[in-house]
């Protein structure tokens, strides 16, 4: 049975809360075997007979919804997937100054056309790389991402639906789930 990560978006914050505890009993009252969350920011691993990863992200997304009563966006990767952004991550090699900056991951649904990459590129703040690799976007801040600007309306369309995770958590998911 084939295995998927999933990757929620916006949960915990504000009003939008799903404890681990209730993220997993709705996954395993839904039927999904091997389920298993990792830190509070909406990272899942799943077991189901789907192959299909839209199938997937709908059912899961229908699932969420028939739980919480609003809307949880959710990304899934395949375990060759994930490991693949982990090892773009570590072959870009950012280093940052101490206490400074970070190295951050989008994971989208769907990989980012070249002609809107760069024009998110001239949407970019000084002082942020973009690195685009299948349907990961890589960030790289020479700052605190706390110094960041919030991305236009602009930026967040052609970016398109993502969630973002820390280069960090990514490749401890990779060293956990794969």
């Amino acid at each position: 049975m084939p295995t998927h990560l999933g990757f929620l978006r916006a949960v915990n914050v504000g009003k939008r809360q799903y404890r681990t505890a209730d993220l997993r009993a709705a996954l395993e009252g839904a039927g999904y075997a091997d389920v298993e969350t990792y830190i509070q920011t909406g990272n899942i691993r799943i077991s189901s007979p789907l192959r299909s990863r839209e199938k997937v992200e709908a059912e899961l997304e229908a699932v969420f919804l028939a739980d919480r009563g609003f809307e949880v966006p959710t990304i899934v990767f395949s375990s060759g997937e994930l490991r693949t952004v982990a090892e773009d991550a570590s072959e870009i090699g950012f280093v940052r100054p101490k206490g400074e900056g970070g190295h951050y991951v989008n994971l989208m649904k769907a990989p980012i056309p070249d002609a809107d990459l760069e024009e998110l590129r001239g949407l970019t703040q000084d002082g942020v790389t973009l690195i685009a690799r299948g349907r990961a976007l890589h960030l790289l801040y020479e700052f605190s991402i706390g110094q960041a600007a919030k991305p236009s309306a602009r930026a967040e369309r052609l970016l398109g639906l993502a969630t973002n995770r820390s280069a960090k958590v990514i490749g401890e998911i990779v060293e956990k789930w794969c």
